[in-house]
């Protein structure tokens, strides 16, 4: 059953999140895809947004397609203007990439590439509309297109650390439904409480949400998370839990497996990120009983 026909009839999806190389060798893509098959409904693969320059999610996605997993590849506006965008998503459709997530790209101060120029021609809701005008059968000058792309586009929210930050979110995320979101995917939070009320608050949208999950690799990512990212509510007593562990590789494999057991029944569905380590992926799900 594809991610489509999942998400669409209500039932719970099951997605990864993979890197693509930052060069051209794709030995270790490949094995690590491989082993996700049939154990997930879809590998999401970040684009350039995350400002880091890497194998564009559309290459990841073609060779994701080939080994017969479904990608959902990242749309955003900051390098591309709305001309390249387009014939992005034509060749998205020849390649057999149908699913997509818009998100808006990070600030390239914090990439590896500070000085590129940053073009944002389309915010999030220019992208979706633009979507939804090719699927409509026109581009954005208004000019017939020979064959008609389809999608199934979904929205990122924004990281969200208090109430006040979570209404707001809500807001913005019914102005894209508004404008053909199908789905909302949610950032990683810790504090499975908080969580709870973030996911009640998007579901009153009447769409899919998809939680997500991070694999916590080691004390030093988790305190630096927790210092420096309040809208993860990272609590004390997850850090203590690694610093102490005998073995604190299996450790946070386990606590990511009880989050995914705890949020599953929550949300429609849940993305798990590893964060370089996709070779854990396996053994997530394993703990998560996936």
């Amino acid at each position: 059953m594809s991610f489509k026909t999942k998400l669409t009839s209500g039932k719970r999806v099951i997605l990864a999140e993979m890197d693509t190389p930052k060069g051209v060798d794709i030995s270790k893509m490949i094995p690590h895809a491989r082993l996700l098959k049939s154990r997930v409904d879809a590998v999401v693969l970040p684009d350039l947004d995350t400002g880091v320059m890497h194998l564009n999610s559309l290459g990841g996605g073609a060779i994701l397609r080939q080994e017969g997993i479904e990608p959902v590849i990242h749309v955003y506006g900051r390098d591309k203007n709305r001309m390249a965008l387009q014939g992005d998503l034509l060749a998205a459709h020849i390649l057999g990439i149908h699913n997509l997530l818009v998100v808006q790209g990070e600030e390239m101060v914090n990439g590896d590439h500070p000085d590129a120029k940053i073009v944002d021609d389309l915010d999030e809701l220019g992208i979706l509309n633009m979507i939804q005008t090719l699927m409509a059968g026109t581009d954005l000058a208004g000019f017939d297109l020979h064959g008609r792309p389809e999608f199934t586009t979904g929205i990122a929210a924004p990281p969200i650390a208090d109430d006040t930050q979570l209404k707001q979110a809500v807001t913005d995320a019914g102005r894209k439904i508004a404008a053909g979101a199908g789905y909302v995917m949610l950032q990683p939070i810790f504090d499975l409480d908080f969580y709870k009320q973030v996911i009640t608050a998007f579901s009153s949208l009447n769409v899919p949400v998809i939680a997500s999950v991070y694999l916590l690799k080691n004390v030093g990512m988790a305190r630096y998370i927790s210092i420096n990212d309040p809208s993860f509510r990272l609590p004390e007593e997850v850090i203590r839990r690694i610093r102490q562990a005998k073995d604190r590789d299996t450790e946070c494999v386990a606590i990511a497996g009880e989050m995914i057991r705890s949020l599953k029944d929550l949300s429609q569905g849940v993305k798990i990120s590893a964060l370089g380590w996709e070779d854990k992926l396996p053994a997530i799900l394993d703990s998560a009983g996936l």
